[in-house]
């Protein structure tokens, strides 16, 4: 028979740590993929993975993937980001700025910067909301929500052509990812203490640091399976109806989180049948996370 995991709130220390996510405020300076470096080294796990690249100067919300979450990443593909951003005119701003930015709010084209991971191709991209938050002399905060892959650099410079001034992205900072916010970050000081009290017997501040890594799937649409079912994908079966006990409502095609009914993660997948039928697969297997 095959192992799943205890329930999230059942699991040891070590379990937590092989299966986690911590919600890290980065920290100017090193990049995000330093970043996951240390976090790896210093909770003493396989790998970890962060959640969305940030460039080094960039601050904010960085989830950090711990273990075997690290298999789970590409969740954070599908949810949102809001940001924090400092545009710098390059002229005094003008009296129609508010409603030069608010056009920008809704699908815009970008084409990824030359030193871009992915292809250079013109792609559109959804600005959710655009708010001028305040303007001070040759400066503008922005509140931008948008969707996952938006360049918010190339988005202030496309801006500052609309408004005539030339602009470029100064400050940037990371407020929110889907399902995380900036309500409850951790630092990199804060998880060095977590783990140093732990190491000392004292688990608790360490289980408030590092979450199951359950709260990174919150934003998904959940598919409850039996047990018998977990270790049927636990080996690459897809999830069938017989094995279903409950589904949130989602589109054909949507990801998916598969749990048991202790609210243990079992899979990602795209659901691709009717989870109320009698028969016939529902859900096929992205990614087995136990």
């Amino acid at each position: 028979m095959t192992d799943l995991r205890d329930p999230p709130h059942d699991r040891s220390l070590a379990d937590l740590l092989s299966f986690g996510v911590v919600n890290l405020d980065k920290p100017p300076g090193p990049s995000a993929h330093q970043v996951a470096a240390w976090v790896r080294d210093m909770a003493g796990v396989e790998q970890a993975a962060h959640a969305g690249t940030l460039d080094p100067k960039v601050t904010g919300c960085l989830p950090m993937l711990l273990g075997d979450a690290t298999r789970m990443a590409q969740v954070f593909l599908e949810g949102s980001k809001e940001y924090i951003s400092v545009l710098e005119l390059h002229k005094p701003a003008p009296s129609d700025l508010e409603s030069v930015v608010a056009e920008f709010e809704g699908e815009v084209y970008q084409k990824p910067p030359r030193k871009s991971a992915v292809s250079r191709r013109l792609r559109s991209r959804e600005v959710y909301e655009l708010d001028l938050l305040e303007v001070r002399d040759r400066q503008a905060l922005l509140r931008i929500r948008c969707e996952s892959g938006t360049y918010v650099r190339k988005l202030c410079h496309d801006i500052g052509l609309a408004a005539g001034t030339g602009a470029h992205m100064g400050h940037l900072r990371r407020t929110a990812t889907d399902p995380f916010d900036d309500t409850d970050l951790v630092t990199l000081y804060d998880l060095a203490d977590a783990l140093a009290f732990a190491e000392a017997g004292d688990e608790s501040l360490l289980r408030e640091v590092v979450a199951p890594a359950e709260r990174a799937l919150t934003h998904l649409p959940h598919v409850t399976i039996a047990h018998s079912a977990a270790e049927q994908v636990a080996e690459g079966a897809p999830v069938y109806a017989p094995g279903v006990f409950d589904a949130d409502d989602a589109e054909r095609g949507s990801l998916v989180a598969c749990v048991t009914p202790d609210d243990a993660a079992v899979c990602l997948g795209r659901l691709v049948g009717d989870p109320d039928a009698e028969s016939g697969e529902v859900v096929s297997l992205e990614r087995v996370l136990v």
